[in-house]
């Protein structure tokens, strides 16, 4: 019978689960939930997208052009909530795939605006209807007062900070 050495018995011992990364006090930051939320809602609106092979950057994107009147790379960045060189990089593969354009601005030669094509318009209608089964997925899981009252309360907190 062989006997068991001391490097066998510790390898062999069973790990002690590490607890996650100071969670209990980062929840206890509304910016932390907030970015928590954020993360769970998207992952969910990702899958939903991803049938049509856009991301969710690229469907907020789409959805801000869908106004009809072309968008400058600053006012689009701001609108859709994201740094300038990442709608940058966006644009370019939307305007790859034919779903936006680049047009010289008719009020300001200076300015280059982007705009909604026709291919980018029937697939926002598609990306409407993917949003919305999303929005009512939700609501199954969390209520359908609930998402709504959060939504006005998370509209509310926007403009008391911002003015």
């Amino acid at each position: 019978m062989a006997e068991t050495t001391l490097a066998e018995t510790t390898l062999a011992e069973p790990k002690v689960a590490e607890p996650k990364v100071a969670e209990p006090k980062l929840r206890t930051h509304l910016a932390y939930l907030l970015s928590e939320a954020e993360r769970e809602v998207n992952r969910g609106l990702a899958e939903s997208l991803a049938a049509e092979q856009v991301s969710v950057e690229q469907a907020r994107i789409l959805r801000a052009l869908s106004d009809g009147h072309g968008h400058s790379m600053t006012d689009l960045a701001e609108a859709v909530l994201m740094p300038h060189p990442t709608v940058t990089k966006a644009v370019d593969r939307l305007v790859d795939n034919a779903l936006v354009y680049r047009r010289q601005d008719i009020a300001d030669r200076r300015r280059v605006a982007v705009y909604l094509s026709d291919l980018g318009r029937d697939l926002v209608a598609r990306l409407d209807r993917r949003t919305a089964e999303h929005h009512t997925a939700i609501e199954a899981a969390y209520g359908a007062e609930r998402t709504d009252h959060l939504m006005r309360e998370l509209e509310a907190l926007v403009q008391s900070l911002t003015g």
